[in-house]
């Protein structure tokens, strides 16, 4: 079941075309990748999937209702363009964004300090925003998005700004939590990242999209055909990359009988970050 449906959504600011009659599916439970170059339109489709803009025509449906502003209760955003109020406590900051999110005081504070907890920033509490460093405010910011347990979580470039420690750390995170059911947006351009994250994505470039689906379907479908064969004979170890198997191909069992070991046989499939850049450029 889709927890959004987006239905041939266009969007104009004045003659400049943002969305050109977007219309995709958003899988519940899953990580979906949101992927285009800057300018594409990502941004403008998740201001309208958050009600903090409207489509000139078109339509989205949050779990088969055309979206509500008491929908976005249910939303968890943290945009790209991170904002704090930098003269407020920490801990106050985190109340007042989980207490506008619906929480009761007693609960948001509970389920704060466990998140300040896991996150090592505990002793922050009753210091100013101000006096974060910029991956501290970043983990506020990702706690303030996820506190109130929405079932969809949208992250526009969550790992900006981490060093490598702590963007495991969110990654990590962002797994635990659609184990335990929420549906994730991620907007990044971090094909790694896509790679080892996201169920499906969705590329819009110009305005349009230009492709979904699974993430490995489409590796595979970009694919050329090849398998590596790693064999070890006597002279060495070998890598060998060979058509896939069909008929006049030889297969394993003909490598077999020439006597040699084999060490592995795989598939080849492009990386996420090669298709991003077939498609943008070939749309270009």
């Amino acid at each position: 079941m889709a927890i959004i449906e987006c239905k041939e959504v266009c969007k104009n600011f004045g003659e400049k075309v943002a969305l050109d009659h977007v219309s995709l599916d958003i899988p519940e439970g899953q990580i979906f990748g949101l992927l285009g170059p800057n300018g594409a339109g990502k941004t403008t489709l998740i201001r309208i999937i958050n009600r903090i803009t409207i489509p000139n025509s078109g339509e989205v449906f949050f779990n088969g209702a055309p979206i509500t502003q008491n929908d976005v209760a249910r939303i968890g955003y943290m945009p790209e363009e991170r904002g704090l109020y930098r003269k407020m406590k920490v801990g106050d900051q985190a109340m007042y964004l989980a207490r506008l999110k619906g929480m009761s005081s007693l609960d948001a504070r509970n389920s704060l300090k466990e998140w300040f907890i896991r996150f090592g920033i505990q002793d922050w509490w009753d210091k100013k925003v101000e006096e974060l460093s910029k991956g501290m405010a970043q983990k506020l910011q990702f706690i303030t998005t996820v506190v109130h347990r929405p079932s969809l979580m949208i992250l526009d470039e969550p790992f900006s700004g981490f060093d490598p420690v702590n963007a495991e750390l969110i990654r990590k995170e962002i797994l635990r939590l659609k184990d335990e059911g929420a549906t994730i947006i991620l907007s990044t351009h971090n094909m790694e990242s896509v790679e080892e994250l996201c169920d499906n994505i969705a590329l819009i470039n110009k305005a349009r999209l230009v492709i979904t689906g699974g993430v490995e379907q489409i590796r595979r479908d970009y694919g050329n055909n090849n398998v590596e064969l790693v064999y070890t004979d006597e002279d060495g170890r070998h890598t060998e990359v060979l058509p896939r198997e069909t008929d006049g191909t030889p297969t394993l069992q003909a490598w077999l009988a020439k006597g040699v070991t084999i060490n592995s046989y795989k598939e080849l499939m492009p990386r996420m970050n090669d298709i991003f850049i077939k498609l943008v450029t070939e749309k270009q």
